[in-house]
């Protein structure tokens, strides 16, 4: 038989064919949480000591919980320190009820209707931050509905991420203290140690991190932050004597967005350059991408989720940049899992008390556990920090 290429012809479809939008399932309630996490000593960084911002006492997390026709759940959250907490839950509470009727399987175009939902308060900071927890659930909701963690879902390339700890070198820790929890988080298995530096006396920050190289010995990964403190003529100046100390990389050395700035410094200097944490979309991510920092370390949550990371990750890939996801191990392991260069995890233990659920470290890496999703659920603990609830739609 030969098929006749001069007319055309259609086929016929039978008449109980269905479509993909005839079949789908639909969102039929969301609910939304604030939920405080209070921290019992204050949290100084360099941002403290020079007076820009107070030290951290809670974190606002936004909590979002969702349902479907067919009995499909999903959870996601985004965060705030300091403030904006409740102007976050505020304005997802604004855009929660443009899910309902939704396929959750379309998360794209849900993301894309969200954004257009506050548009008129831009496309990044605030706006963004309060859509990460839909799309984040919706992501979560999918990998659950495939049985599959959420690593496994995106095509993951490891079963597990070399993981450093940052909690324990923070600048309000007295170096005595900074040196008990280096080994603390030695013993129990960490892959790296990052402490905090940004002090007003550039002595002090090179007194610390030559203390605790000398307690890591040589080639166990050490990193510091600066946390946006310095001019470029002071990063200059730190980077130099910092060269000497064999650091898997200096952060933040720059204003977030001195994006020429880190990429000058990353060019100069042996050890490498990281930022990325404080930028809220993928347009302000591709900016410091392609100037040409080292790693790269994008925030699931203040972006917008995964679906905005997820694009970070692949214009990464393809610069060639490392990743170090910041905060929020529960979501950054498996999106660091799906990297196609060997990243870094953030170990952060403060989130432990919202789950009933906690992840596994061992020989330096965390492993991505076996559950479906992301693998996580409320515990009592975060249903009694709860400070205000909503619902939209009907539950199931």
């Amino acid at each position: 038989m030969a098929i006749e290429s001069n007319v055309v012809s259609y086929a016929k479809v039978a008449p109980d064919a269905r479509t993909a939008a005839d079949s789908a399932d639909r969102i039929e309630w969301v609910q939304l949480s604030l939920i405080n996490l209070p921290l019992a000593t204050p949290v100084s960084d360099a941002k403290v000591l020079t007076g820009v911002q107070k030290p951290l006492t809670e974190i606002a997390f936004i909590f979002a919980e969702i349902r479907t026709r067919d009995g499909h759940d999903g959870i996601g959250f985004g965060y705030s320190k300091r403030a904006g907490g409740p102007g976050m839950y505020a304005h997802a509470r604004e855009l929660a009820p443009n899910l309902i009727g939704e396929d959750p399987n379309d998360i794209q175009k849900i993301f894309t209707k969200l954004t257009w939902a506050g548009a008129s308060m831009g496309r990044a900071g605030l706006t963004t931050q309060a859509i990460a927890p839909f799309d984040i659930a919706l992501w979560d909701m999918k990998a659950r509905r495939a049985r599959l963690p959420l690593a496994k879902l995106l095509g993951a390339q490891r079963d597990s991420v070399q993981c450093y700890n940052t909690s324990g070198g923070y600048l309000h820790t007295e170096l005595s203290q900074v040196l008990k929890n280096v080994e603390t988080s030695r013993e129990s298995g960490i892959g790296g140690i990052k402490i905090k530096v940004g002090q007003p006396d550039l002595s002090i920050d090179v007194k610390r991190v030559g203390e605790v190289r000398k307690l890591l010995g040589d080639g166990f990964p050490l990193m510091v932050d600066a946390n946006q403190q310095w001019d470029r003529q002071k990063a200059t100046r730190a980077c130099r004597q910092f060269e000497a100390f064999d650091l898997t990389w200096i952060e933040e050395p720059l204003d977030a967005h001195d994006f020429e700035g880190h990429g000058l410094l990353a060019e100069r200097f042996d050890t490498a350059i990281a930022t990325g944490e404080m930028l809220t979309s993928f347009d302000e991510h591709a900016q410091l991408v392609m100037a040409g920092t080292d790693f790269i370390q994008p925030d699931a949550p203040r972006v917008g989720g995964v679906t905005p990371f997820l694009k970070i990750m692949a214009l990464g890939e393809y610069k060639r940049r490392k990743l170090a996801p910041h905060f929020a191990m529960e979501i950054h392991l498996h999106l660091a899992a799906a990297y196609g260069i060997e990243p870094w995890l953030e170990h952060f233990e403060w989130l432990g008390p919202l789950f009933n659920e906690q992840l596994q470290l061992k020989n330096g890496r965390m492993f991505v556990p076996d559950r479906p999703g992301l693998g996580f659920s409320l515990s009592e603990q975060a249903l009694a920090w709860r400070a205000e609830k909503a619902e939209f739609g009907k539950r199931p």
